[in-house]
């Protein structure tokens, strides 16, 4: 039996496997109250809002997720070194967690704009005729039956954000990839570490799913 599956060893991944969880999770809450801001905008009259959240989320969408955590992790204290003349050290999690919510972030604002404007005209024109203001109307009438619609979608993005958490171990924080990076260099094996890894993304990812089958029929039976 390799050395490497020792109970010192399986705690240092799931450490790592409890910060890609939490990391998926501030990111995908992060990105649905972005989400729900750059929605707004697009579907607002103003010709301003609407071109800059097309802006973000044509940036966002349309670059490596890679390439964003290393703007964050590298380029913007660069510019906050030219700015003030100090040096900053971007902390690791922080970045991750930024970059990663920004990226949601695009993803969502479509999906809740999609959801949004397939609910029912009945409902808008019934909220106008009762005088019901606009952000009441949003906020206790049209957005809690729009995530009824993309509670699925919303479930992938959390999913792929689990797996996407791996790329911030390029910057040094302490993910379950990383972990198994750190276990094959100490012991000069890499494939037992990334079995292991693989095994836990697995575990999680086929959880989250499961979870969203459940909250989807509780839904379909509340409705």
């Amino acid at each position: 039996m390799s050395d490497i599956f020792t109970a010192e060893n399986l705690q240092f991944m799931l450490r790592g496997a409890k910060n890609s969880l939490l990391l998926a999770l501030g990111a995908v809450v992060i990105g649905a109250l972005i989400g729900i801001l750059f929605a707004a905008a697009k579907l607002s009259h103003s010709r301003i809002l609407h071109v800059i959240a097309n802006i973000y989320v044509e940036l966002f969408r349309g670059t490596p997720m890679l390439l964003q955590i290393l703007f964050f992790y590298l380029g913007v204290p660069v510019i906050y070194q030219r700015i003030t003349g100090t040096r900053m050290q971007a902390d690791p999690y922080a970045v991750g967690l930024i970059a990663l919510s920004c990226n949601s972030g695009a993803y969502q604002t479509e999906l809740i704009r999609s959801g949004i404007q397939g609910v029912d005209k009945g409902q808008w024109e019934a909220c106008e005729t009762l005088g019901i203001g606009y952000h009441t109307m949003m906020k206790e009438i049209i957005l809690p039956q729009a995530f009824k619609r993309i509670i699925p979608p919303l479930v992938s993005e959390f999913i792929t954000l689990i797996k996407d958490s791996s790329l911030i171990s390029n910057i040094g924080a302490l993910e379950l990839l990383y972990s198994a990076q750190v276990l094959g260099k100490r012991y000069y094996d890499y494939l037992d570490p990334l079995i292991m890894a693989a095994i836990m993304y697995l575990v999680m990812t086929i959880f989250a799913s499961w979870l969203s089958k459940r909250v989807e029929r509780r839904m379909s039976a509340s409705d």
